[in-house]
């Protein structure tokens, strides 16, 4: 076999692999001797079945088995020892391939058009200057998290007189003399909820015992609210225009947790804060640590954009491309392709320089750093269910049994070599600091 490659400019090639008879003979052959020990055809004892039989109803599959596998071993073994950089796949060439007939042909010329990665050099210094944003924590954050903190930990408790925010409940019944009338036992209902003022006001202050006249049809907007509070549905509530009365049994009311000691334990663990202050610091690092991601993906955008214009000017094989997207996307139209192929250039760009920076820095991604992606990514699902503890051990199980999901693991895998390239990166420019509040950088972020 032969593989010859012919240039046509800087990204573009023709690769033509030559398969001949002395190639695949002795492999056809083989094969064909192997469906004669296994065949099993009527009116031939097994193994006794004529070669030149087997040649004429297997040999053209056989022969175009065996001559498409070497050729495709061949030129994955070219491309590895001659180190060829190549974008996208090999497409077979529309204009110069020779027509292939596996009846008559015992030698076979293949040709296919190759793309190949632009060369370029990419030296990073302090010359380089990329904006870094730092979010400052303010004490409104802290304020606002310990508030979180203390509203995850609270609880419902019994309150003597209603107010706005309390829950209230009792049994409803329809103020109607009739055997029809809506009756609801246990019924909950909360004051904030009401939207009627006249309607909320008959509720402040009442105790238990007390009986409330109200009506529904004024003290809510709409039918789904009335439908909720009576347990009818939605036709039925529109019908509803007449006063209800509510025997108050019982009234709760939301309390935070105090800041104390117990709440300490119940974000942070057992005694690893003993203090107010010390709680706060924690609150303090925890946000911070947050900012600082906003931070590095902000600046990972800046890098993206700052790095793709060192590439400005270097040919791409764009026609290639183009039909390479289209042949490997079957729900792509050319049109399409043709309009977002600006920014599948710059995306391929980039990958180009994530993929340089790695390899000349030596960047290597271990299953380790795969799984503390995993508990990282678990770690703050769980956060924001307020579990700031969670176990490390079942945090450790957990993350293995996410990497198990199609898909997962691969996804993690590109997140973190992308993060360390964005960390060499990092290290190696100058970064124009600048000190911002959460509110500004928030109003980078959608300008």
């Amino acid at each position: 076999m032969n593989i010859v490659r012919k240039e046509i400019d800087a990204v573009n090639a023709l690769i033509t692999v030559q398969v001949t008879k002395a190639d695949y003979a002795e492999k056809v052959e083989k094969t064909l001797k192997d469906y004669k020990r296994k065949a099993n055809i009527p009116g031939f004892r097994p193994g006794m079945v004529p070669l030149g039989l087997l040649k004429k109803m297997y040999g053209k599959s056989i022969l175009a088995e065996e001559v498409n596998k070497l050729m495709s071993d061949g030129l994955n073994n070219y491309l590895k020892e001659n180190n060829v950089d190549v974008l996208g796949e090999l497409l077979p060439n529309e204009t110069e391939q020779p027509p292939i007939d596996f009846d008559t042909q015992e030698d076979f010329e293949f040709k296919f058009d190759l793309a190949v990665a632009p060369e370029f050099e990419l030296a990073l210094s302090q010359k380089d200057k990329i904006n870094y944003y730092d979010i400052t924590v303010d004490a409104k954050m802290i304020d606002d998290q310990v508030k979180n903190h203390q509203g995850r930990m609270g609880k419902q408790v019994p309150a003597e007189v209603i107010s706005e925010k309390d829950m209230v409940k009792g049994d409803i019944a329809e103020v109607a003399d009739s055997e029809t009338a809506i009756k609801v036992e246990g019924g909950i209902l909360m004051p904030s909820y009401i939207h009627n003022e006249e309607q909320k006001a008959l509720f402040i202050g009442k105790k238990v015992g007390d009986v409330v006249t109200f009506n529904p049809s004024k003290a809510y907007d709409s039918e789904a609210e009335i439908a909720s509070l009576l347990k009818v549905s939605k036709e039925a509530a529109k019908d509803i225009t007449t006063d209800f009365t509510i025997t108050i049994q019982e009234i709760t009311r939301f309390e935070e947790h105090a800041l104390d000691q117990e709440l300490f334990n119940l974000v942070y663990g057992q005694d690893t804060v003993t203090t107010e202050e010390e709680f706060r610091t924690k609150v303090a690092a925890e946000i911070k640590e947050i900012l600082n991601e906003n931070s590095f993906y902000r600046f990972s955008d800046d890098a993206h954009t700052a790095l793709v214009k060192k590439l400005e000017g270097i040919a791409f094989p764009e026609e290639f491309l183009k039909r390479w997207v289209l042949a490997t996307n079957e729900k792509l139209t050319a049109e399409q392709v043709e309009k977002d192929f600006p920014q599948m250039v710059e995306a391929l760009k980039w990958q180009l320089i994530r993929n340089k920076i790695a390899k000349d820095s030596d960047i290597k991604v271990e299953m380790e750093d795969i799984e503390a992606y995993a508990k990282k990514i678990l770690k703050a699902q769980y956060a924001q269910y307020g579990i700031a503890n969670f176990p490390d051990d079942l945090l450790d199980q957990y993350a293995k049994e996410s990497l198990k999901k199609q898909g997962t693991a691969e996804k993690y895998f590109e997140r973190v070599l992308e993060d360390k390239v964005i960390a060499i990166v990092k290290e190696s420019v100058k970064l124009n600091t600048k000190a911002v509040t959460l509110d500004e950088f928030n109003a980078l972020e959608q300008a």
